[in-house]
């Protein structure tokens, strides 16, 4: 098949918010960048040279690889996604970090495995549902069974952790593909009572979860205990107004905000920007999606569909889960804002993910 222009849009959309996400981090990241390493440019310095530097180049080495090569490799991916998260309980290989076992350590590097297995789980699914036809998906023994039993396994492994966030971010995408897939409706019904459930049960069983879900759903309770991130965000984001303090200004970075290169960049964005400049954000990032679904949409083959149609699910789904949190309207799960946050691991498997949909569009007519 002729390969085609690369979608410059989609480039353009991913490099303007990796520029918008370092110039926050530089400002969100300042009071707790000196106050632990005594440079306020340390967290911003360190998501250059290994995120965004390593980022930008797989992004475009990626883009070039014909996207159907990684078609036969489904299993590979599958196997990798597994053999990543059993990592973080080897012995002198997994770190343990505030009481969650997310962490590798291999070379002197670290990085966060889970992030990783978003991208080789997605191809993975994408190829295995690629392989399939209309018939079988909708056939529970050829379709819903076998689709279920290595994303359970897992599912498993990241809550074993414990990361919730992980957990409902590569579910999320990997029932979204399944719909994509055409999957009967009735079979998400069953699937979100067994996914309420789970979360009750989890809720119930592990006393850390209790107490987020009960500041969720009563922030005022103990605000300067298991309530006082969620009642810092508020006030964040409610002194940023219409038009914000500006740039640099954000009075809860200031050791005040936990998180605030993490998870919780969006209150700082909206505290400094304002209500307007957020808009104008989350425009930006749902034009991502939107390109994303759109290539999609006119990929040349159903597994290039499922690439490009994984990947804006993908970073809808974090995105919604974090910017809700941060409102109030989930509980707080850690995930991290696409593009914007702090984390070079989170930011490497974006640029995979977002290289393959470019990928993708260079094989579209």
């Amino acid at each position: 098949m002729k390969r085609g222009p690369v979608d410059r849009v989609l480039i353009w959309l991913v490099g303007g918010l990796t520029l918008f996400g370092v110039i926050m981090l530089m400002s969100a990241s300042g009071p707790y960048g000196y106050q632990k390493f005594g440079d306020s440019l340390y967290l911003f310095k360190h998501q250059l040279l290994y995120g965004v530097l390593p980022g930008a180049i797989i992004f475009f080495l990626v883009a070039l690889i014909d996207y159907r090569k990684f078609k036969a490799l489904g299993g590979f991916f599958l196997i990798a996604s597994v053999a990543m998260l059993v990592l973080v309980y080897l012995p002198g290989v997994g770190m343990s970090v505030g009481g969650s076992s997310r962490w590798v350590r291999i070379f002197g590097m670290a990085f966060q495995p889970s992030e990783f297995v978003k991208v080789s789980f997605l191809i993975y699914a994408a190829a295995w549902l690629a392989a399939k036809s209309s018939q079988e998906i909708k056939k529970f023994e050829t379709g819903l069974l076998p689709f279920l039993f290595p994303l359970g396994v897992v599912l498993f492994l990241l809550i074993a952790q414990p990361n919730t966030g992980t957990t409902m971010v590569i579910a999320g995408t990997a029932f979204l593909m399944f719909f994509f897939a055409g999957a009967p409706y009735i079979w998400f019904v069953g699937l979100g009572a067994a996914a309420v459930a789970l979360v009750a049960a989890l809720v119930k069983l592990t006393p850390y979860r209790a107490a987020r879900f009960m500041t969720f759903l009563h922030p005022e309770l103990d605000p300067q205990g298991i309530g006082y991130h969620i009642n810092q965000a508020y006030l964040a984001i409610g002194s940023g107004g219409l038009f914000g303090l500006g740039y640099g200004h954000s009075r809860q970075k200031y050791l005040y905000l936990p998180e605030v290169s993490g998870d919780s960049i969006f209150a700082v964005m909206a505290e400094e920007l304002g209500f307007i400049a957020v808009i104008f954000f989350l425009i930006v990032l749902s034009a991502l999606v939107l390109r994303c679904f759109r290539i999609a949409k006119n990929a040349p083959d159903r597994f290039g569909s499922f690439l490009a149609g994984g990947v804006g699910g993908w970073i809808a789904i974090q995105s919604i889960l974090n910017i809700a949190s941060m409102l109030g309207l989930l509980p707080i799960t850690g995930v991290t804002l696409p593009f914007i946050s702090y984390g070079s691991s989170a930011f490497i498997a974006l640029c995979v993910g977002c290289g393959m949909v470019v990928s993708v569009s260079r094989q579209s007519q």
